[in-house]
This record gives structure tokens, C-alpha cells and sequence, in this order.
């Protein structure tokens, strides 16, 4: 119920702060405890994080929604978060990602990502094979329905790519 009122008024802070690059990832609520987390489609700063969170505490005060002592933090969802919806993929298409799938395997998949939908997205890798006495590396793009994806994250490399 509070996280729906808190939703629709973190919606309307954007709105109406002409954030329409920002977005909602991740809303907690404790009893007096209000975490929000943004991600923004280019980049989400401090000011624009202080700017959402004075506009929602305006709000809280004037209608009393959490008493008189309560935390609000609005920051942005990190580096290290796991992706949740289709516009982190989308901003972070050319960035290493590291896919774990749903299954016994415990699977990864650790390489570029290539594309991104709301049904799918495409990494790029490399694999060497033995093939005789041989080494061979196969390059190898490969789709990953989103519904198998348990955990995706941005993986951050100081390494020169290879053009």
C-alpha cells in the first residue's frame, strides 16, 4: 500500500523535475526506513538524486506518511546492482556483463553486451577449444532469454579493449 503511494509520487518527482531520463529501480520500505534507488538512461548525479529526495520529503511532511522521524535515501542504484530492466540493458550495451542463469549448472556467461529487448539479450564472447594438438578461439554471440537470466551485472574492467 505505502510503496504504492511511494511510487507514484517518486513518478511525479521526475515528472515534474523534467528527470524523463530517470528512472525507478528499486523502492524499500521499513517501517520509518525509505530507500529509493534511480538509474538514469545517461547518468544520475548527486544534485538530481538531492533534487527527488527534497521533493518527496515535502511531500512525507505535509501529509504525515511516516510520523515526524523517519530516513529517506534516494540514491542511484550502483555500479555493482544487479540489472533489472530493459533500460540499464539497453544503456549498457558495449560494456563487459557477467550473466548468471537460473539452472543446476550454476552457469555464466561473462562477455559484451551486444543487444537488448524486453525477451532477450546477446553477449559476445571468446572461447578457446582444443582442437588436436591445436588451440582455437571461437567467437561466439550468444542469445539469452531474459527469463533465464537469475542475476546480470556490469563488470567493470580498466583493460584496453582490442579493437
Amino acid at each position: 500500500m505505502i510503496e504504492k503511494k511511494f511510487e507514484k509520487l517518486i513518478d511525479q518527482a521526475l515528472k515534474e523535475l523534467e528527470y524523463d531520463d530517470c528512472f525507478l529501480v528499486d523502492l524499500r520500505v521499513n517501517n520509518t526506513k525509505v530507500e529509493v534507488f534511480l538509474d538514469s538512461d545517461d547518468s544520475i548525479t548527486f544534485l538530481k538524486c538531492r533534487k527527488v529526495s527534497r521533493f518527496i520529503e515535502a511531500v512525507i511532511d505535509e501529509e504525515q506518511w511516516l510520523g515526524i522521524k523517519y530516513t529517506l535515501d534516494v540514491s542511484s542504484a550502483g555500479v555493482g546492482k544487479p540489472l533489472k530492466m530493459t533500460r540499464q540493458y539497453l544503456k549498457n550495451i558495449g560494456r563487459d556483463i557477467e550473466v548468471k542463469l537460473h539452472g543446476e549448472e550454476k552457469e555464466k556467461v561473462l562477455g559484451e553486451l551486444m543487444t537488448a529487448s524486453d525477451e532477450s539479450i546477446s553477449v559476445y564472447y571468446e572461447e578457446v577449444v582444443k582442437e588436436g594438438k591445436k588451440k582455437k578461439t571461437l567467437e561466439i554471440t550468444r542469445e539469452i532469454p531474459r527469463s533465464e537470466i537469475k542475476e546480470a551485472k556490469i563488470k567493470i574492467s580498466f583493460k584496453k579493449k582490442k579493437k
